[in-house]
């Protein structure tokens, strides 16, 4: 199952702080009608589930900052697509942690 890590960063506006822009960015996540699992992080949203789904709410997610008046928006998005096997966001986090034991 494809995982995939999104950053969406309005520019250009009149604060520094994006913590609104990313609050009305996550609605659209929250709100999404496709299966898609999420994880809120400090520095970026990741995502698993069907690649097609994942890319369609990215879409919508990247046209939120637009419509809250910034004139710029830079999206970035990193996707792991492992198919020798079933991977998943808990899935890879745990393999890390049982070799920290």
């Amino acid at each position: 199952m494809p995982i995939v890590e999104v950053t969406i960063t309005p520019l250009g506006t009149a604060t520094p702080s994006v913590s609104q822009y990313v609050a009305e960015v996550h609605k659209v996540l929250e709100e999404a009608k496709e299966p898609v699992k999420f994880q809120l992080t400090p520095m970026s949203t990741i995502m698993e589930g069907d690649l097609q789904d994942i890319l369609a709410v990215i879409l919508r997610m990247h046209e939120v900052p637009f419509e809250k008046g910034a004139l710029r928006v830079s999206t970035s998005l990193r996707i792991d697509d492992r198919r020798d096997k079933a991977a998943s966001m808990e899935q890879k986090l745990n393999s890390v942690l049982d070799k920290l034991k």
